[in-house]
């Protein structure tokens, strides 16, 4: 099998140009092709955000294929944050983001246990950074227990 991860992830929202107000503000996004999806020459908006990217599906017409029943806040999604959560929290605080959950422990794709906070995009994505800075590695929260 070829598979090496994923290229980029694909979110439906009610409003595109809302959604990529918020994701440039809050995660530091960059609009990739704003020009052409504006003058309606692709139908989604490209975001990318560090290293990931993410595509912008309008609810109400969705680009083609799309999935079985796209719908605005059904996603949940993890961005890696490389640094303190304290730094996050307050940065979200700044622009009226709730933290809805957190920090907790959790393990990350590399194998590392770091702690995440989770908050919500316009449309009720959940959305979380999770980190795996020194101030918040610790034991695996998954791992099984035993009692000898």
């Amino acid at each position: 099998m070829g598979v090496v991860g994923l290229d980029h992830l694909a979110i439906t929202v009610a409003s595109i140009e809302t959604t990529v107000d918020f994701y440039e503000r809050v995660l530091g996004a960059e609009d990739i092709y704003g020009e052409l999806w504006r003058s309606g020459k692709i139908p989604v908006a490209i975001l990318q955000v560090g290293a990931s990217r993410l595509s912008v599906h309008a609810a109400a017409s969705p680009a083609t294929p799309h999935a079985e029943a796209p719908t605005a806040g059904s996603g949940d999604i993890c961005f890696r944050y490389d640094g303190p959560l304290d730094e996050a929290a307050a940065h979200l605080n700044q622009n009226g983001v709730e933290i809805v959950e957190g920090p907790a422990p959790r393990p990350a794709a590399d194998g590392q246990i770091g702690e995440s906070i989770y908050f919500r995009d316009p449309d009720g994505n959940l959305l979380e950074f999770l980190s795996t800075h020194p101030k918040h590695r610790g034991a695996d929260p998954l791992a099984a227990s035993t009692d000898e």
